[in-house]
């Protein structure tokens, strides 16, 4: 049996966690992360949930520049690290940064 030490392997998606939510390994813990476009152009809210569907942060993002166009109809993957100040996303093997923009 292989042991994994310090991650949790996806629960049960619970319901009020968005069906397209991607679940992120964690150390000791994981968590689900959903995000959407806002009606500002590369603005996006990024949900964070905990495991067991509680919202752990429910925020507006911009998207760092790097010459590459972030396309959130086109699959994508939240990777490490992404937390609720600062998200990273792979589309097309390139990493979009989004950093939270305040409120």
């Amino acid at each position: 049996m292989e042991k994994r030490i310090g991650t949790i392997d996806a629960p049960e998606k619970p319901d009020n966690v968005p069906n397209h939510s991607q679940w992120v390994l964690g150390q000791g813990a994981g968590c689900w992360f959903s995000i959407d476009r806002t009606e500002q152009e590369n603005k996006y809210t990024i949900k964070r949930y905990a495991s067991n569907g509680s919202l752990d942060c429910n925020r507006t993002f911009d998207v760092e520049e790097n010459g590459s166009i972030f396309d959130i109809e086109k699959p994508y993957e939240f990777i490490h690290i992404s937390h609720c100040a600062k998200c990273s996303i792979e589309q097309n093997e390139i990493i979009y940064i989004f950093n939270y923009i305040g409120e």
